[in-house]
């Protein structure tokens, strides 16, 4: 692997990543003059995905001549990197990554295995074809929003708990972020685990205390990145 950049921008709380589970996404094939490219696209969150990723196509692919790869992890995009696997250097997985940087992504890899046509296609020409070799997989992907969510709890008087479970499930905040009801634990109390964005928790604290009267108050239990619901 090569390539590697560690800029440290600001916190994020949202970050963009292709439209599939971890660990999913979508193949396409692009054939340029009897060349075929071969790309595999895939939601990632960490160096040993992507590992396992290439070293699964380099089985599938033994006989391809190269397994190029470029991936961004992290809310920030802080980790990349890109190989062009013995094709002339900054030919394939520079613009490979590049494609995925210019489409505002993170948490995703890309590896491109070529079976060589018998025609060579000069450095532009393989800049060109692993460029539209990945952009044609994150179109075909689509994208999604992950968020940065604050989880608290709200514990609440049995004989309050069905009406204001109800209210907290249909419940968005006045800035229009929405509130997700996570679960319910029922012991002398129900208690209610929720997720808001974060940077939301004052707005839930004010739309808690109009709900209740002023008796029910958030108590926050960390912090974690979930995909947008909404």
């Amino acid at each position: 692997m090569s390539s590697e950049s560690d800029a440290a921008p600001h916190r994020p709380v949202r970050y963009t990543t292709i439209d599939a589970h971890i660990g999913r996404g979508t193949d396409v094939e692009l054939e340029i003059k009897r060349s075929r490219f071969l790309t595999r696209l895939r939601r990632v969150t960490s160096e040993a995905d992507v590992r396992d990723i290439i070293d699964g196509r380099r089985r599938t692919h033994f006989d391809a001549s190269h397994h190029c790869s470029a991936f961004i992890l992290g809310a920030d995009g802080r980790t990349t990197r890109s190989s062009d696997d013995g094709e002339p250097a900054g030919t394939a997985g520079a613009p490979m990554l590049n494609v995925l940087q210019q489409s505002g992504l993170s948490d995703v890899m890309a590896v491109v295995s070529r079976y060589f046509g018998g025609t060579k296609l000069g450095a532009g020409g393989l800049v060109r074809a692993y460029s539209e070799a990945v952009a044609q997989a994150v179109a075909a992907a689509g994208t999604r929003h992950v968020m940065l969510s604050a989880l608290l709890r709200v514990d609440v008087p049995m004989a309050d708990a069905g009406s204001m479970e109800a209210q907290l499930r249909s419940l968005t905040l006045s800035g229009g972020a929405p509130v997700v009801m996570e679960g319910v634990e029922w012991t002398h109390e129900a208690r209610f685990s929720i997720a808001v964005p974060d940077g939301a928790q004052e707005e839930l604290a004010t739309s808690l205390a109009a709900l209740s009267g002023g008796t029910l108050h958030p108590i926050s239990t960390g912090r974690r990145w979930a995909d947008a619901t909404r």
